[in-house]
């Protein structure tokens, strides 16, 4: 499954690169090694906010019990959303897989070969791939990767009949684009 949603991470950058626009964190969480789906930040404002936004993607996991995340996002990107320095490869796709007992980081580096400019002055570029370095157990996350990564682990207690349906109708509220297998449809 790691391939595949390797795989599937790079083709979206991709095209979202060539398009212009950088792709938003993404949560993907799994219980029992079923995907749960696909949970994207809300639009974030720079500073705490983005902090904050990305952080509350566990929300969905914690609510769902998962015991497994990945979780995507971009090096730049998030370091300049969350105004922290950039730590690592620039520009990259960074992916994490985490448990309760801990996580992976794993890194793909990328060069940026220019295509266009739009009439709005986005840039499109096309991902020239690195080789990637290593995965690193334990690697460094950053700040709000790795309260993602930590508060995904924990329960969410509320007191409703259906926590993990509330959970998402209130992100999807927020601005939190989710997209659920159907085993976790509601």
């Amino acid at each position: 499954m790691w391939d595949g949603l390797v795989g599937v991470a790079k083709k979206t950058y991709t095209a979202s690169l060539g398009e212009g626009v950088v792709p938003r964190p993404l949560m993907v969480p799994l219980v029992r090694g079923e995907l749960v789906g696909l949970v994207w930040v809300r639009p974030l404002k720079v500073g705490p906010d983005a902090l904050a936004g990305i952080g509350e993607l566990a929300n969905i996991a914690a609510a769902a019990g998962a015991d497994e995340v990945v979780l995507a996002w971009e090096t730049h990107d998030v370091a300049t959303a969350c105004e922290l320095p950039v730590v690592g490869p620039a520009p990259c796709l960074n992916m994490v897989l985490a448990t309760r007992d801990g996580h992976v980081l794993h890194q793909f580096p990328y060069s940026e070969q220019f295509l266009a400019r739009s009439p709005e002055g986005r840039a499109s570029v096309d991902p020239d791939w690195r080789p990637a370095p290593a995965p690193q157990p334990g690697g460094e996350l950053v700040p709000p990767i790795q309260a993602a990564v930590n508060f995904s682990f924990t329960p969410i207690e509320l007191d409703h009949p259906d926590p993990f349906g509330v959970t998402v109708v209130l992100m999807e509220e927020d601005g939190y684009r989710i997209s659920l297998t159907e085993a976790f449809a509601r």
